[in-house]
């Protein structure tokens, strides 16, 4: 049973229906809250003792003893007698409590308020109101006067603090200050110390026109602070006011400061200019909606839509030259090998198709380069399984290479690095080519730094991580992580801490103990959350916890309530085998098909292989022995930058005892 913890007001706990466990008296609640502040380490009895009672009674130890026994019931009453707690576990001196990191509100909140470092005003307003509703009263509020209370209550009440003035910071920069005021008013009331609580109910009230309110606040402010504390407002406060009283044009640019206000000129602009001119209008679409993409989140959802619009647009005006170039300006970076929408990759490939099928064969060479191009890229993952049919799959390998000896021959610098994209997507037709994708990788690095392509770069750096880390070269996958959250963050380009840190969380797998690789991949799901990437998103949780029981050869505990969204074919045999129904497993395993031909590839393969060994499949074993030989010097999946299953090498070994080889 899942367990959610609540602290962010009276210590409490829910169940997965969010009914309330009964958790008995207040003693009970003084251990659950504080083994809960020591975030998953071990508390050793005699502090527990030390905290609960000012003047420790005699049978103190056995009391809390008596406790734990207690919230074990309330917390596990599915577990068997005697069966030892995975929750509240006894470790060493003491007990430790083992939530995940999203079955605690405060870690969820703090983890919240870390995440908006980055996002637009837009999210942070939207994450932040609702990290905020979490908010039941005080943290702890049961121990608040609590010595060992006090300084986990004060950090999160201070990061609720925070929280507000960040999101009212973020209100403002949205061009929405008035609905700003309220919160800030009342936060003002509570807390009349922070000064920069005071300096944003000020510009709030100014950017809703009530210039008289500001500076009535403004004079609040300085006779509080003269009166309680003896000082005067500090130097933003008396600068703002000075700037009200002069109404200041930067005081007021306008929804979303200056850079907004020029967004809003240039959109009217055009608008009044080019109303009525349908091609031109489609080609700028197409270019905010490459832009769009790399927003992450709905922009990217919001880009693919508009995206097939504005091509069907184009298609239907019967120009395909217009047709080529709206197709062919989406040149988004794509790292991840499998479609976030299939069918509507699909449909972009056979529209790319029809276009190169009516451009003159001859001419606008740079156009069918990008419309070979985009086929390379949008038929990732499609290359064929075994057994394969002469020639599948080979057309979309022969429009990247097509398309990049066109780039190469008109030295078209941009094109190059799109058609690269393709030629990396196309390199999985067998195991073990990450030093190929590495090759490709470094290429894409230098052209787009001489050229100024950013978002290649940043590719570039991206398929390095993944090469170096199926290369077992971590501190070369931790250089091009470095580098490609360095340029994220330079240009706004907030999907690339998805991958970086995904990233860090298999680094963490790689080299820490379990409990610590468990804890990155919980948190690091977290960032998955509005990334507007399904196709990376569903069933990657489920996928990289099961791959650190196989590495630490754990047993697996894996509910079937998981999504194992694309990946469960390959991992059933394994489950079933797992919960001891082996003939279930070899039924599953009975005509099982090769896995994608992609970034999983090897890891999906070894899932498959180790539970063909557990139930003697000889056919599979020998079919998992071929496709993993070729990557014996790589680590089982490491290549996605995300998971592994250790060395392929030392799958293989075991598949060939069990086939007889030496």
């Amino acid at each position: 049973m899942q367990v959610n913890f609540g602290v962010l007001g009276p210590v409490a706990a829910w169940d997965e229906a969010g009914d309330a466990l009964t958790l008995k008296g207040p003693r009970h609640r003084a251990v659950l809250a504080r083994l809960l502040i020591a975030r998953r380490r071990v508390v050793p009895v005699s502090r527990l003792v030390e905290d609960l009672w000012a003047e420790p009674p005699a049978e103190a130890v056995g009391a809390i003893r008596t406790f734990v026994a207690g919230l074990r019931r309330a917390l596990e009453p599915d577990r068997p007698r005697r069966a030892p707690s995975r929750l509240l576990v006894t470790e060493g001196p003491g007990y430790a409590l083992r939530p995940a990191q999203d079955e605690v509100d405060a870690w969820r909140f703090e983890h919240s308020v870390n995440a908006v470092a980055e996002l637009p005003p837009s999210q942070v307003v939207d994450r932040l109101t609702a990290a905020l509703r979490s908010w039941r009263g005080p943290a702890y509020a049961d121990f608040e006067g609590e010595p060992w209370t006090r300084g986990e209550g004060s950090r999160l009440t201070e990061l609720r603090l925070h929280a507000v003035e960040r999101r009212a910071e973020a209100q403002i920069a949205l061009g929405t200050a008035a609905e700003a005021v309220p919160d800030l008013d009342a936060h003002i009331a509570e807390h009349p110390w922070r000064e920069d609580a005071w300096h944003l109910l000020v510009l709030a009230l100014y950017r809703s026109g009530r210039q008289t309110d500001a500076l009535s606040v403004v004079r609040r402010a300085r006779r509080m602070l003269s009166e309680h504390l003896g000082v005067d407002p500090g130097p933003r406060l008396r600068r703002l006011e000075a700037d009200i009283l002069q109404q200041a044009d930067h005081l007021d640019p306008g929804p979303g400061g200056s850079a907004a206000q020029v967004w809003a000129q240039a959109a009217a602009a055009y608008e009044s200019t080019v109303s009525s001119r349908a091609r031109t209008r489609l080609e700028s679409t197409a270019g905010l909606m490459r832009t769009l993409a790399v927003t992450g989140g709905g922009g990217l959802e919001a880009a693919r839509r508009h995206r097939v619009a504005a091509v069907a647009a184009a298609e239907q005006l019967g120009d395909p030259e217009l047709t080529a170039r709206v197709i062919g300006v989406y040149d988004v970076p794509a790292i991840w090998t499998r479609s976030d929408d299939p069918d509507q990759a699909r449909w972009l490939v056979g529209a790319a198709e029809r276009t190169l099928h009516r451009l003159p064969a001859e001419q606008h060479q740079a156009g069918r380069g990008r419309l070979l191009a985009t086929i390379a890229v949008e038929s990732r993952g499609t290359l064929p399984t075994e057994p394969a049919a002469p020639g599948a799959g080979a057309r979309a390998f022969q429009a990247a290479r097509q398309a990049e000896h066109i780039a190469r021959r008109l030295g078209d610098a941009s094109l190059l690095a799109f058609a690269l994209n393709g030629v990396f997507m196309q390199s999985f037709h067998r195991a073990g080519l990450a030093g190929r994708r590495d090759a490709i990788g470094t290429e894409v690095v230098s052209l787009s730094a001489l050229n100024d392509l950013t978002t290649y770069e940043v590719l570039g750096h991206l398929i390095r991580l993944q090469s170096r880390c199926a290369l077992s070269d971590l501190s070369g996958a931790d250089r091009h992580a470095a580098a490609a959250d360095a340029l994220a963050e330079r240009y706004e380009l907030p999907l690339v801490s998805v991958f970086t840190t995904w990233y860090r969380a298999l680094r963490t797998a790689m080299t820490q103990p379990l409990p610590a690789a468990e804890a990155a991949y919980q948190d690091a799901a977290v960032c998955l959350d509005g990334a507007g990437m399904p196709g990376l998103q569903r069933g990657l949780l489920p996928l990289a916890l099961l791959s650190l029981c196989v590495r630490h050869d754990t047993p697996i505990r894996m509910a079937d309530r998981h999504d194992w969204g694309p990946y469960e074919p390959w991992v059933r045999p394994l489950l079933l085998v797992s919960e001891g129904w082996d003939e279930g497993a070899r039924e599953a395993l009975r005509g099982i098909p090769s896995p994608p031909r992609d970034l999983l590839f090897e890891a999906l393969w070894c899932f498959v292989a180790k539970a063909a060994v557990a139930v003697g499949d000889q056919a599979v074993i020998q079919r998992a022995y071929s496709q993993l030989e070729p990557a014996s010097s790589e680590l089982a999946g490491a290549g996605s930058g995300l998971i592994s299953l250790g060395p392929v090498s030392g799958h293989l070994a075991v598949l060939a005892a069990v086939l007889g080889r030496r």
